[in-house]
């Protein structure tokens, strides 16, 4: 009896610190939606979970005329190392939240041509490798 009673607690602190461990990227989104500066219209939130690569992407077509603004949640630290860079559709980089070695929370872009952009996130030293975002507009 004493065995099974060990093996059922074995069983449910393991699991218990497995859920631990996980990222909750969709509540880390969620968190970011309120952050967007004033007059920026919530659009669209994103997770970000390192998986196989190095990087996460996600594409959105933008407006010539508007101007966007992308911010980053993360579990630790403000940012965590997470990297957000916006590509345009010939795949050049027209924004980054890293500028000089520093992490910056959110990136805003005025948009000059329609098309779609590039929306990537990167790991720079980054300890949990877990965040949202959120993308918002504003005309």
């Amino acid at each position: 009896m004493k065995k099974l009673i060990a093996i059922v607690l074995s069983v449910f602190v393991l699991s218990a610190l497995e859920v631990i461990g996980q990222c909750n990227s969709e509540a880390l989104s969620n968190q970011c939606i309120p952050k967007l500066s004033a007059g920026f219209n919530f659009l669209k939130s994103y997770k970000i979970e390192k998986g196989g690569k190095d990087f996460v992407e996600y594409s959105y077509v933008f407006t010539k005329g508007t101007q966007y603004m992308i911010n980053i949640c993360a579990a630790a630290q403000p940012t965590d190392g997470i990297v957000v860079s916006l590509y345009d559709s010939n795949r050049n980089k027209v924004a980054t939240s890293k500028i000089n070695g520093q992490f910056i929370s959110a990136i805003a872009y005025p948009c000059n041509t329609t098309g779609i952009y590039y929306i990537q996130y990167t790991f720079d030293g980054s300890t949990g490798y877990c965040g949202g975002s959120a993308l918002g507009f504003k005309r």
